[in-house]
């Protein structure tokens, strides 16, 4: 078996569990002879580009470094959202690559990442090489294809689902009528608004009464009935939305002009389009909320079998590179039974890069307002457990790359 060092690297938007699959991947890498020495890149492959590596050894080597990274979040090693541009960037890489003696590149990140993956195999196939590329999915938006779900999902659902749940109750304390309209994150798939599902009362009755996702178009007449319907049994309720809704032509409900290297429009603002709906339609208290980046930096909301797989996923991103796989994402396959389990395998990168994953029809109500029990049984496993976060003076600790450097 061929024998040199490592370089693992971060894309994309950050989860609260993404820096467990980077401890997962070292965790094994350290232990693996044919691994000499293992590197870290700065904010992903536009950060390579420009040479920013570090030695990883020398920092999560020292006390409880490494656990504490496994429950920091955001992206420890930083991130982008930057597309290769023609060959003499691939050209640079490759001879850095050569530099330090790359044997074995993972890169830990959703759709665009994978899509990079796939553009190295690509590119060595063509101009040859040994390099071993192994993409680790991350992404709390649920949308990589070929896996059952994603690393960072589980965590977002279950502090989505633990806000709501807090906003339904703060909701309740005056008599007026009011609605609180919720916008999370989802541009094309709605697995995060579908997670508000699972914040349920004793009753194992849902707290947000309404539900909308981009998988279906948004009519305005149709969601002010709802809201009417909704009124019949509540003073109070609350209604969640994806921040990409489309009205029945198809165009964004709000949209920002600017767009990132890979095309995407930047999000936002449709919480407070609905509110706008509906006080120019009734006379009640409206008000509007942003998760925003909330949703995927809460280390103190962490699920316990979201972390533990995410490191599973590094572990096994290692081990699929010592059995010869290349341009390969590590997957996850839900076993069949009444006790959740998943069995880990790969699936080539050509077949997930720039693809989604949306929601099932199946996973939501005939009226396509509110999560079904299909959904339900879906997402809840992902959410379960607890984990401990290390404090220091009354707040979590983290683990912050620049401290380091």
């Amino acid at each position: 078996m061929k024998t040199g060092n490592c370089l693992i690297a971060q894309s994309g938007g950050p989860t609260a569990a993404i820096n467990a699959t980077l401890a997962g991947v070292y965790s094994s890498a350290k232990k693996n002879s044919a691994i000499e020495k293992i590197y870290g890149g700065r904010n992903g492959i536009e950060g390579i580009l420009k040479g920013n590596l570090v030695d990883l050894e020398e920092i999560l080597e020292i006390g409880n470094n490494l656990k504490i990274l496994k429950t920091t979040p955001s992206s420890f090693l930083g991130s982008c959202r930057y597309k290769l541009k023609g060959e003499q960037e691939f050209e640079k890489l490759f001879q850095l690559f050569e530099e330090k003696n790359i044997k074995f590149f993972f890169y830990i990140g959703g759709n665009d990442s994978m899509d990079t993956i796939l553009q190295f195999k690509k590119y060595q196939e063509k101009k040859g090489g040994d390099i071993t590329f192994i993409g680790v999915p991350k992404t709390i938006d649920n949308d990589l294809t070929c896996i059952d779900h994603t690393p960072g999902f589980g965590s977002a659902a279950k502090y989505i689902a633990t806000t709501i749940k807090e906003i339904a109750a703060d909701a309740t304390v005056y008599s007026m009528k009011s609605a609180m309209v919720v916008e999370v994150m989802g541009r094309n798939a709605g697995w995060l608004a579908l997670s508000a599902g699972l914040a349920r009362d004793s009753k194992d009755n849902c707290v947000a009464d309404l539900i909308y996702l981009p998988e279906y178009a948004f009519d305005k007449e149709k969601f002010l009935k709802d809201i009417e319907v909704a009124f019949e049994t509540k003073e109070q309720i609350v209604v969640v939305v994806s921040e990409g809704l489309k009205n029945t032509e198809g165009k964004l409900l709000s949209e920002s002009e600017s767009r990132d290297s890979f095309g995407h429009s930047r999000l936002g603002g449709v919480a407070r389009y609905i509110e706008e709906i509906i006080t120019e339609s009734m006379a009640i208290r409206v008000r509007s909320i942003e998760l925003s980046v909330l949703q995927r930096a809460a280390s103190h909301c962490l699920s316990a079998t979201d972390v533990n797989e995410s490191f599973m996923l590094g572990e096994k991103a290692v081990e699929l590179a010592s059995n010869g796989e290349n341009g390969v994402m590590v997957t996850t396959v839900r076993t069949e039974g009444l006790v959740y389990g998943v069995e880990l395998g790969c699936t080539d990168v050509e077949r997930i890069a720039n693809k989604e994953k949306t929601v099932p029809d199946s996973y939501m109500n005939e009226a396509k307002n509110q999560i079904s029990q299909e959904g339900i049984d879906y997402i809840r496993p992902l959410i379960q457990g607890e984990v401990y976060v290390d404090m220091e003076h009354g707040v979590p600790k983290h683990l912050i790359l620049r401290e380091f450097l």
